[in-house]
């Protein structure tokens, strides 16, 4: 017992974990800021708008869809790559909406969800001695799946501008050489809102020729833009789909968090060495979804297609409610074009730590909200630069968030 006590103690996942920001300084699991804000909003009774998930189902034909696959037996181990039929599904809809041309058979992979895909991808493709380069600021889980590969992780910051959130060529030099094997994307992005131009995407596109990195794309908001924004596949752009593997979701598109159904496509070599590692993770997913998903993508020219352009056009109305009680709370949002996510500067109140306002927030407001320090390295360009902004989402009904701005209104006060 000793013995195999010491090997856990001096073990490399001790290290990965505490580089990752994932232990305590005791040594027990971290909390999260996540975790912390979701227990303050049950203690005090406020509206959650810090986590990112809708408070309604999304399209009955879907949930029927799989209500339907598991009375008829679909409830077993399905093939390693995924249904054949919601493979199918995922390169016609590539090649429908980004004109992709994607093999059904040998280059798509169903995961478990988006974070699956991003998990077995950098442990598949990225190790020690290698560099991983992200935006920043950056989903959560990114930085953890960058220390759990071995490579280390280097960031591009996202400056805020008089434009909303930009990527700046100088920064993205900087951050991409010779050691860089993979240049993780997220586009529209989490948590700024903001859709890379395709200029902005061209930049980062050329750095990953120039050294030869491969490039992965987190891709789960991309039918949510707003104002005319136009979300662009980096695979679609000149030379990049021999080296880009995309990912994305039915969560975020479709409102079906829960269901966990994600996918990948690319290089067929590529998506070959993805698979051989997400088969010792989850080994395969969700079996009666598979279908019920593969029915949604199949549709749209139907149901789903009106689903995708009614979402859009609510989210885009949610999104201006939630600004406009934003501003009139004295706080600075920074209007999203993308993703359901808005974050705001705190400073216009005074506060110019993000977590101290997040902190205070439910007891002045009622309201729960992110700081943006936690899509940050703690010593990174962007916990600096973004120290005192804050993440709030509007994927909530409107009569959350009328509510939510009329409590924020109490700040001006």
């Amino acid at each position: 017992m000793n013995e195999a006590r010491r090997s856990l103690d001096d073990g490399r996942w001790r290290q990965v974990a505490a580089g990752a920001g994932l232990l305590a300084p005791d040594g027990s699991v971290a909390s999260t800021i996540f975790a912390e804000m979701s227990a303050l909003a049950t203690r005090t009774g406020a509206i959650n708008l810090g986590q990112g998930f809708p408070d309604v189902d999304g399209p009955e034909h879907i949930k029927e869809a799989a209500v339907a696959a598991i009375r008829a037996g679909d409830n077993q181990y399905p093939p390693g790559a995924g249904r054949r039929e919601l493979c199918l599904a995922v390169a016609q809809h590539q090649d429908r909406h980004y004109g992709l041309s994607v093999d059904p058979e040998t280059e798509v992979l169903v995961t478990a969800g988006a974070t699956e895909a991003l998990a077995a991808t950098l442990l598949a493709l990225a190790g020690p001695g290698d560099e991983v380069v992200t935006l920043e600021p950056y989903y959560d889980a990114y930085a953890a799946l960058v220390a759990l590969s071995g490579a280390t992780h280097r960031t591009v910051p996202l400056r805020p501008t008089p434009t909303g959130f930009r990527v700046d060529p100088v920064d993205v030099r900087a951050a991409v050489g010779p050691r860089t094997r993979v240049i993780l994307v997220n586009s529209p992005h989490n948590p700024t809102g903001t859709v890379l131009s395709r200029d902005e995407l061209s930049v980062l596109a050329a750095a990953a020729q120039e050294h030869d990195a491969l490039v992965v794309t987190d891709e789960v908001y991309e039918h949510l833009t707003y104002d005319g924004a136009e979300h662009v596949p980096m695979a679609t752009l000149p030379g990049m789909a021999e080296r880009t593997l995309t990912i994305s979701s039915a969560g975020k598109s479709l409102s079906f968090t829960g269901w966990k159904v994600g996918w990948l496509h690319g290089p067929a070599e590529l998506v070959v060495a993805v698979r051989t590692v997400k088969q010792y993770l989850t080994y395969v997913t969700a079996a009666p979804f598979q279908p019920a998903v593969a029915v949604a993508l199949a549709d749209e020219d139907g149901r789903t297609g009106e689903y995708f352009t009614d979402l859009a056009g609510s989210l885009a109305r949610r999104r201006d409610l939630l600004c406009a009680g934003l501003e009139a709370a004295g706080l600075a949002p920074v209007t999203p074009r993308g993703t359901y996510f808005v974050v705001a500067d705190g400073a216009a109140l005074g506060y110019d730590d993000g977590v101290e306002l997040c902190r205070e927030l439910p007891d002045l407001a009622g309201v729960v909200a992110i700081p943006v320090s936690a899509f940050c390295a703690p010593a990174g360009q962007g916990a600096g630069a973004l120290r005192s902004y804050v993440r709030f989402t509007f994927v909530k009904s409107e009569d959350v968030l009328t509510e939510a701005a009329g409590r924020l209104a109490r700040l001006r006060r």
